[in-house]
């Protein structure tokens, strides 16, 4: 066996882990703010915060200090009783989310919360209307449900055959979503802006659109936020530019600001379709993970991380703009989709940016994406627009 190492120090012919990602190029050690150390203390400035995670930036220390005090206290006792942080983090998610009163139930990541909602459309809904329609280059998961309600095939064969009761639609277009619509349809499913598929934003009044057509037939609208929602773009959460109330939201990645909590809001009476066993999950809002979610929330209210996020992102895309080797930025707020010109491979230049001490992700094929903390000042902003111009030059 070979006892080569790779760039992270890892035994290539022995790594413990099992090949669903690439191989690592860092080893990171260490977080703060917006920087991150590797294993050979290389800074790094953050342009991705975990995929749109660490809002608050690493190692906050109002979230570290919560984490710790709740675990020297009370770490896990299951959902067969209340805690404090969880009862908390509930209530404050039903007023930010705003509109009609609901009730939350907690996971441990944006696909479970998915899977929720998924499952409570169907419970909503009764036998027989059982369908959840979501449109074309989505993303909502990797758990055999999830996956088919994402809307790419090309990650659906190899694990056919899949749970039935998906159907996709071109994003953005009402009319084959009307089309699409029939007696077994219980509920559509969309993210407000599309993530991973590119950072696409619906065009004007799309949204609300949906929104009467699900009343005209009498559907469940549910808006996938695990990626928007939480100041990410703007406002705490995307459907809020579009004026629109969903019957189900949902949610993850900001919310513990890296610790692992996902929740799924629905409307109270939607909401009370689910009765005592229908659904659970051991660890969803446990104590620690709810402690971290309510200091994060209580940060972000004190800064008002939307209103930062909008007019850093307005600094970032007006920056990026500028750049020779950029065709268009689309996005709101700090979620950004970079197109190259040229049609130039993202993936490159996410190496490249890696050289150069800068962390981007990819949101297509020749797209970056960029989801930096929320509370990324001017000066980083301006070092790492300095760095990426340097590496699309290069």
């Amino acid at each position: 066996m070979s006892t080569h190492t790779d760039a992270v120090g890892v035994d290539t012919g022995s790594c413990p882990l099992m090949p669903t990602y690439g191989p690592p190029s860092v080893m990171f050690v260490r977080g703060e703010g917006c920087w991150l150390w590797d294993r050979n203390d290389t800074r790094y400035l953050d342009f991705l915060s975990g995929i749109a995670v660490v809002s608050l930036g690493h190692a906050h220390p109002r979230v570290a200090e919560a984490v710790a005090e709740q675990a020297r206290t009370l770490c896990h006792v299951s959902n067969l009783y209340a805690t404090e942080p969880q009862m908390h983090v509930a209530r404050t998610i039903d007023r930010l989310v705003g509109g009609p009163p609901g009730q939350v139930f907690f996971a441990n990541s944006g696909a479970e919360s998915n899977e929720c909602a998924i499952k409570l459309a169907r419970r909503w809904a009764g036998h027989g209307r059982y369908t959840v329609i979501s449109a074309g280059r989505s993303f909502h998961g990797r758990t055999l449900a999830t996956l088919h309600a994402t809307g790419q095939a090309e990650k659906h064969e190899v694990f056919q055959p899949l749970p039935e009761g998906f159907r996709h639609v071109p994003w953005d277009d009402l009319a084959e979503l009307e089309k699409a619509i029939d007696d077994s349809t219980a509920a559509v499913l969309l993210e407000p802006i599309q993530g991973e598929g590119g950072i696409n934003v619906p065009s004007d009044g799309y949204l609300q659109a949906v929104r009467e057509l699900c009343d005209d037939r009498g559907l469940l609208f549910m808006l996938d936020e695990v990626q928007t929602g939480l100041a990410r773009t703007g406002r705490w959460f995307a459907h809020h530019h579009d004026g629109v109330e969903p019957d189900v939201v949902t949610m993850a990645k900001a919310l513990g600001n890296g610790m692992p909590i996902g929740a799924c809001w629905a409307r109270a009476d939607v909401a009370a379709s689910f009765k005592p066993g229908d659904h659970a999950t051991t660890f969803g809002g446990q104590p620690l993970a709810a402690s971290a979610a309510k200091a994060t929330l209580a940060v972000m209210e004190e800064l008002d991380l939307p209103a930062r996020a909008a007019a850093a992102g307005e600094k970032m895309r007006s920056a990026v703009e500028a750049l020779d080797g950029v065709a268009s930025v689309r996005g709101r707020g700090l979620l950004l989709g970079v197109e190259l010109a040229e049609e130039r491979p993202a993936a490159e230049v996410v190496t490249a940016g890696m050289d150069a001490g800068l962390v981007l992700g990819t949101a297509g094929t020749t797209s970056l994406r960029i989801a930096p903390p929320l509370i990324i000042s001017d000066d980083e902003i301006a070092h790492g627009v300095a760095v990426l111009d340097k590496v699309l030059k290069s």
